[in-house]
């Protein structure tokens, strides 16, 4: 036990993975951080580009983002005000692993689909 109460350091507790999945399980941020990679954007191109997402949905996820640490919000003094979103360098360390997440998914996610449809003509 560690002096907290909780497990010592060594051994990783399953809730570190739901913590971690929590921070980037959403559709809408994966989709924000595939927009934010490669620089700041403003909220307007933003909510151009992410396809389907609301208005809200954009909003929550941004401030949630902003939050967590992995996304930084500019303000301008313009009139009316210009707000850009840039991703950290915490943020920036999602990238690698999302791009891993993303090429798995191009890799296989057609087995996913064959699987599933195999799955519900088996059970009908």
């Amino acid at each position: 036990m560690s002096e907290f109460g909780g497990m010592s350091p060594e051994v990783e507790s399953p809730c570190h993975y739901r913590r971690a999945l929590e921070v980037v399980s959403s559709k809408w941020t994966v989709l924000v951080f595939y927009e934010l990679e490669f620089g700041k954007r403003r909220y307007s191109d933003l909510k151009r580009k992410i396809e389907g997402v609301t208005q809200k949905m954009l909003t929550q996820t941004l401030r949630q983002l902003e939050r967590d640490g992995l996304v930084v919000r500019h303000v301008y003094p313009t009139v009316p005000p210009t707000v850009e979103y840039e991703l950290t360098p915490l943020g920036l360390t999602l990238i690698e692993p999302m791009r891993v997440l993303h090429q798995w998914t191009d890799a296989h996610y057609d087995s996913v689909r064959q699987a599933r449809m195999a799955f519900d003509q088996a059970n009908v």
